[in-house]
């Protein structure tokens, strides 16, 4: 019993992870079109990924804690770390020039705290 349980608690964080990267790449859509038919400055690029990812963490990780019900920091910080580590190795794959650096690392940090007050948000959300 406790075996189906921890697998039925992995598949609800690849699930959050799942969501946290459709989330991504809608807002990032939304983001992409609005720049296209407007005269933003290309400057809000850096700073608008940065809060789509959070916001898609945020999302990812609560909606899986919601669903285990307990452990919602850890389950959070996971869901916060391995988006980031699939969106970093993405990038590598797609891009010649990419290269793991400070801010990366502050990044993944920030996204693992990020996932982890998603969870604690998951899990006390009644």
């Amino acid at each position: 019993m406790e075996m189906v349980k921890k697998i039925s608690n992995l598949k609800y964080i690849f699930e959050g992870i799942i969501i946290s990267i459709v989330v991504t790449m809608i807002l990032l859509f939304i983001l992409s079109a609005v720049m296209t038919y407007t005269d933003i400055n290309e400057n809000i690029i850096k700073p608008s990924v940065i809060i789509i990812t959070g916001i898609s963490i945020l999302i990812g990780s609560s909606i899986s804690s919601l669903k285990i019900k307990k452990r919602g920091i850890l389950n959070g910080t996971i869901i916060g770390f391995c988006y980031l580590l699939t969106i970093y190795i993405l990038s590598s794959a797609i891009s010649s020039d990419f290269s793991f650096n400070l801010e990366s690392i502050i990044t993944i940090i920030i996204g693992m705290i990020l996932g982890a007050l998603g969870g604690i948000l998951g899990v006390n959300k009644k």
